[in-house]
């Protein structure tokens, strides 16, 4: 089975069972962009069709529409409106620059997904809180774009909980601090960054929250109430079993003891340690067709959006 990672690299640990290339910390975006496989361009041609007669045969175009395709293979990434506004694989990495150079951000991972169609760079802020038995929280910073229409540049403060990886975006409130620019408009880096500052204003916020649920202690049966909400069936069909019922179980035995780090002070029967186990459970054992798929999901998918229901929920527990 092909994986949707197709090339990719980090710092550190490898993550996601060991895909990417390894990397030296503080490498210049030149060297992330080869390494990344993202060292080439989102080129774009006319979108044409032939057509044949008894005599003759004549290639027309398709007004309106072009198609975008990578240029070191030539293979074709998606067909789009002419007005699509392309956001090139090193212009993701080439964000970071600045922020890596004088602003103590280091690029921790980057990549490419679905052979080109999504792009992505993860840094890490400089940002770090501890909890209770040494239960380190980092930020980082995520920029993601799609070039088949199914992302928007996505600038996203994000959080790695440093015993296990597992991520989880920075949200308060309801919302998230995710900053979005459509494909329909042209991607300014200036003014994403100036609005980044006050997405990133929040960490302290945020993390006053977290410690809020580190200390809101959470016993079997609340537990088994918060992930039935979160996961089970709204509406049971008679005679069928509930589709959530292997998550929900699997959720629980991470927050009861197997989870990473569910041994320690902060998260040991916490509602820091549920909110945990449901995204150890995205990030590692969500059913999917392969860890890269997972991957895909736990970013920018249903398991993106789970993760933030979690979250929003947990918070519920100690509004």
């Amino acid at each position: 089975m092909p994986h949707l990672v197709e090339t990719m690299a980090h710092v550190g640990v490898a993550p996601w069972h060991r895909l990417g290339n390894a990397l030296p910390s503080r490498q210049p975006i030149e060297v992330w962009a080869e390494q990344a496989g993202m060292d080439w361009e989102i080129l774009q041609a006319p979108v044409q069709y032939q057509t044949y007669t008894t005599d003759a045969s004549r290639v027309l175009s398709f007004e309106g529409q072009k198609v975008l395709y990578r240029s070191d293979t030539h293979a074709a990434l998606s067909v789009v409106g002419s007005r699509y506004q392309i956001v090139q694989p090193k212009t993701v990495l080439e964000f970071y620059r600045d922020l890596t150079e004088a602003a103590g951000y280091e690029l921790e991972t980057a990549g490419v997904l679905k052979n080109g169609r999504k792009l992505w760079a993860l840094a890490r802020m400089g940002k770090e809180a501890k909890l209770k038995g040494n239960d380190v929280v980092r930020g980082y910073f995520l920029l993601a774009t799609s070039c088949d229409g199914t992302l928007a540049t996505t600038a996203t403060p994000t959080t790695v909980r440093v015993v296990c990886n597992n991520t989880l975006a920075m949200a308060l409130n309801g919302a998230t601090h995710a900053i979005r620019v459509p494909h329909s408009t042209t991607f300014d880096p200036d003014a994403v960054k100036k609005q980044l500052g006050i997405a990133v204003s929040g960490w302290d916020s945020f993390m006053y929250r977290i410690r809020l649920l580190a200390e809101r202690k959470v016993d079997t049966a609340e537990s088994r109430t918060f992930l039935q909400k979160l996961l089970g069936q709204p509406q049971p069909i008679p005679g069928q079993p509930m589709v959530q019922e292997r998550a929900m179980k699997r959720v629980q035995e991470l927050f009861e003891a197997q989870g990473q780090g569910a041994e320690l002070t902060a998260a040991s029967g916490t509602a820091w340690g549920l909110l945990n186990a449901v995204t150890q459970f995205v990030d590692y054992e969500k059913r999917a067709r392969s860890s890269d798929h997972r991957l895909d999901s736990a970013w920018f998918g249903s398991g993106a959006a789970l993760k933030d229901r979690a979250l929003q929920q947990a918070l519920h527990l100690v509004a």
